[in-house]
C-alpha cells in the first residue's frame, strides 16, 4: 500500500540530489522510492516492535543515501549498464575462478600481474577467498575477521585491492569477495571492547553471565564442529561471560536483535559494493537469527534480514549482486532466492551444492538414479537467480542430501553414505580415490569428504602407483566432472589448481595453524614451475588445462549455455548417464555423461523423443566427432567416463 508520509519524510533527505539531470542520480531516486514501503516494512517485521524503531529506520536510510553519495561515477555508469543488459550474471560468457591469493601467487599486486593467466584460460571472474584481517592460527581460513575494512597485511592494502579491481574492470573481468555476517574473530574491536567489559559492545554479541541460557540454546542447536569445536558457546575469562560461538570459540556471533548491528553491517556491505565487488558473497547467511527452543538456522527472520539487505542494495549498488552461502537440502535452498511475495527478491545467486555433492555420489557408485531424483527440486529455482555450478571448492563436500533422494534409487542411506566415505577416503577396496574424512561427528557418525579433484579422481594414486590406466581413466574422470558443471547451467567456479590437475597438498601439516583441518589438503600452494607445464604438450599438467580451455570456450560459443531456465534433464533409460538438453527456441544442444567405468549405451530413442529425427546427422562439439541418429533399436556407445555435447 502506498504511504505518502514515508516519501514526504524521505525528500528532505534528498534534497541534494532533487532537480539532478544526472542519468544515475534520477534512476537512485526512482529506485528509492519505489523500494522505500518495502524497506519499511522488513525493518518492521524485525525491529517494529522497539521504542527506538524510528530512530533507526532513519539511520538506515542515510546508510543508504551515503553509500550511493559515496559511490565511483564509474560504478554509477555500470550499475546503468548491468541494468540494461538485465540479469547480467546469467550469461554463458562469464566463467569464474575461486582462490586463495597467497597461495595462488603471493599478493594481490602479484595477482594483478597473473590477470592474463585467467584470460589464456578463458576465466573472466575471480572469487578471492577472504582477504581481510584476521588472526594468525585463529582466521578459519579467513573466515574469523578482526577488520572488515582492511586487507590482511601479508595479501597487501586496501589500494592494491581498489587497483586490481579497476584492472579487472578495465578487461571486462567480474570481481566476488566474501562477507561474513554471522560473526566477527574474537579480535576484532568491537569483541575486544566487549570483553574488556564495555556493555556496549557487550549487546553487539550474544553474552550471558550464566550457563541458564546458553543450556537453552544448545538443547536444540546442532554442533557445526564437534570435533574441534563442540557446544556453541564459549566462557571468555575477561568478561566473565559466556559468549555464543557457533563455528569456532574464536568466532563470536552477532546479535541482529540489535538494530546498531543491523545498520553497522549494512554499511560495511556498502562499503564492499563500493569497492567495485560484482557478487558479495554472504558467508553462512543461514546462521544469521537465533531462536531458543530452534535450531537457529534458516529461521523466518534470517530471510526477511537477507530481503531487507537486498532491497537497501537494490537502491543504492544495484550492480552488485547477493550469493547466500547457505549448504542445504534444494528445498530450504529455494528460500533463499525468496518466497512468496519475495520469490526471486532475496539473494541472487547460491551455490547448486547439493547438485556437486551428488556428481561425487555418481562417479562413486556409476549410478546416477541418486543425483537424477534431486533435479525436481533444484529446478525450481525462480528465473533470474542463478547458481554457482562446481565440482570442488575450497571446503569438503558434504553427505547431507535427502535420505528419500537415496532411497528412490534404491539404497539405505546409513550403508550408502557409509560406502561413499569409505570409497572416497581410500577403505573401499579398489578405489583409487585419496581423500580423508571431515568433521566426524562421533555421535552420530556424520562426516564429510576433503580432497582436491584430481586426487578423488584417482590422479594421486594413479601416479605414485605409475599406472598409466589409472592416470589415462582420472583425466577422463577429472574433464567429465568439469564438463557436467560447466554446461548445466548458473556461473561455473573451477577451484585454484584443478585447471593444472593439482593433487593433495600433505604441507598443511606440518603448520600448527592448519594443521587439525584436513581440508588445507585440497588448497594448494601453486608451484608456478608445475603451471608453466600446460604449454608441453603430453604432461598431465597440459591435458588437464587444454582440456578445460576448450570447455570453457564451447560454452562461450552458445548463449543457450546461460541460466535462462532452458534446461530438461534426459529419460536416457540407462542409470550409468545423465543427460540434459540445452536449448532456446531455435536450436538444442544435448549433453550426455557416462559416470559409469565400463562401456554402456543408450538408445537414440533417448534423444528423438527430445526432437532429434533419424537420419540426422549429430556434432560432438567436445571431440568433433560426427554421428548419424539411428532407429530407436540402434544404440548410441560410450566409453567408460566418455562425455559428448552434441549439437
Amino acid at each position: 500500500m502506498y504511504k505518502q508520509s514515508l516519501h514526504q519524510n524521505l525528500i528532505p533527505k534528498l534534497n541534494h540530489l532533487v532537480g539532478s539531470k544526472v542519468e544515475a542520480d534520477i534512476a537512485f531516486m526512482m529506485r528509492f522510492f519505489s523500494n522505500l514501503h518495502i524497506i519499511h516494512e522488513l525493518f518492521g517485521q524485525i525491529y517494529g516492535h522497539r521504542s527506538d524503531s524510528n530512530l533507526w529506520y532513519n539511520k538506515i536510510l542515510d546508510t543508504i543515501i551515503a553509500a550511493y553519495g559515496n559511490r565511483q561515477e564509474s560504478l554509477k555508469m555500470l550499475d546503468l549498464n548491468k541494468d540494461k543488459q538485465g540479469h547480467w550474471f546469467l550469461s554463458s560468457q562469464i566463467t569464474g575462478m575461486s582462490l586463495y591469493v597467497d597461495r595462488f601467487c603471493g599478493s594481490i599486486k602479484q595477482l594483478s600481474s597473473k590477470l592474463g593467466y585467467f584470460e589464456e584460460l578463458g576465466v573472466n571472474f575471480l572469487h578471492l577467498m577472504p582477504v581481510m584481517q584476521s588472526p594468525v592460527g585463529e582466521s578459519d581460513g579467513g573466515y574469523a575477521v578482526s577488520d572488515f575494512r582492511n586487507v590482511e597485511p601479508r595479501f597487501g592494502t586496501i589500494d592494491d585491492l581498489r587497483q586490481l579491481d579497476n584492472k579487472m574492470k578495465e578487461k571486462g573481468m567480474y570481481l566476488m569477495l566474501d562477507i561474513v555476517l554471522n560473526h566477527t574473530s574474537s579480535h576484532h574491536e568491537w569483541a575486544q571492547k566487549a570483553s574488556n567489559g564495555d556493555q556496549h559492545y557487550q549487546s553487539y554479541f550474544y553474552m550471558y553471565n550464566d550457563r541458564s541460557i546458553p543450556d537453552k540454546f544448545e538443547k536444540t542447536m546442532p554442533e557445526v564442529f564437534p570435533e574441534s569445536s563442540p557446544g556453541s558457546f564459549t566462557f571468555d575469562k575477561k568478561s566473565g561471560k559466556w559468549v555464543m560461538t557457533v563455528f569456532n570459540d574464536y568466532q563470536w556471533d552477532l546479535n541482529y536483535t540489535n538494530p546498531e548491528v543491523f545498520n553497522v553491517m549494512l554499511d560495511t556491505i556498502f562499503f564492499y559494493a563500493n569497492l567495485g565487488v560484482d557478487i558479495l558473497r554472504i558467508d553462512a547467511p543461514a546462521f544469521i537469527w537465533k531462536s531458543i527452543g530452534t535450531t537457529s538456522q534458516n529461521l523466518p527472520e534470517a530471510h526477511t534480514l537477507l530481503q531487507l539487505i537486498k532491497h537497501c542494495v537494490q537502491v543504492a549498488t544495484p550492480g552488485m549482486a547477493l550469493l547466500g552461502e547457505a549448504i542445504v537440502a534444494p528445498k530450504e535452498i529455494m528460500k533463499y532466492f525468496g518466497i512468496g511475495r519475495f520469490y526471486g527478491r532475496e539473494c541472487d545467486v547460491a551455490y547448486n551444492a547439493t547438485h556437486m555433492a551428488l556428481q561425487w555420489d555418481a562417479l562413486a557408485t556409476g549410478d546416477t538414479r541418486v543425483m537424477m531424483a534431486a533435479q525436481h527440486d533444484i529446478l525450481q529455482k525462480p528465473y533470474g537467480a542463478t547458481w554457482i555450478t562446481y565440482t570442488r571448492c575450497h571446503d569438503d563436500i558434504g553427505l547431507g542430501y535427502e535420505d528419500a533422494m537415496i532411497q528412490q534409487a534404491g539404497y539405505q542411506p546409513f550403508e550408502h553414505r557409509r560406502f561413499m566415505k569409505n570409497y572416497y577416503s581410500g577403505q573401499f577396496r579398489g578405489s583409487t580415490a585419496k581423500g580423508a574424512l571431515f568433521g566426524v561427528n562421533p555421535k552420530t557418525n556424520d562426516a564429510r569428504i576433503s580432497g582436491s579433484l584430481a586426487s578423488l579422481c584417482g590422479l594421486e594414486y594413479g601416479l605414485e602407483h605409475k599406472l598409466k590406466s589409472v592416470v589415462a581413466q582420472s583425466i577422463q574422470k577429472i574433464l567429465m566432472m568439469q564438463a557436467h558443471s560447466l554446461f548445466l547451467g548458473g556461473i561455473p567456479v573451477i577451484f585454484y589448481g584443478d585447471e593444472c590437475a593439482y593433487t593433495n597438498d600433505y604441507s598443511y601439516l606440518s603448520d600448527s595453524g592448519k594443521d587439525y583441518d584436513n581440508r588445507w589438503m585440497h588448497r594448494p600452494l601453486i608451484d608456478w614451475k608445475k603451471n608453466d607445464l600446460r604449454k608441453k604438450k603430453g604432461t598431465v599438467e597440459h591435458q588437464i588445462y587444454s582440456g578445460t580451455q576448450n570447455l570453457i570456450q564451447i560454452r562461450k560459443k552458445f548463449e543457450l549455455f546461460g541460466d535462462f531456465g532452458n534446461i530438461k534433464w534426459l529419460p536416457v533409460h540407462n542409470i550409468h548417464i545423465a543427460g540434459y538438453v540445452r536449448y532456446t527456441a531455435e536450436e538444442n544442444i544435448y549433453c550426455l555423461f557416462n559416470f559409469s567405468d565400463k562401456e554402456t549405451h543408450l538408445t537414440w530413442y533417448a534423444l528423438r523423443e527430445k526432437g532429434v529425427k533419424e537420419g540426422q546427422s549429430m556434432l560432438d562439439l567436445w571431440s568433433s566427432t560426427s554421428f548419424i541418429v539411428g532407429r530407436d533399436d540402434q544404440y548410441l556407445f560410450m566409453q567408460p567416463y566418455q562425455f559428448m555435447i552434441l549439437q
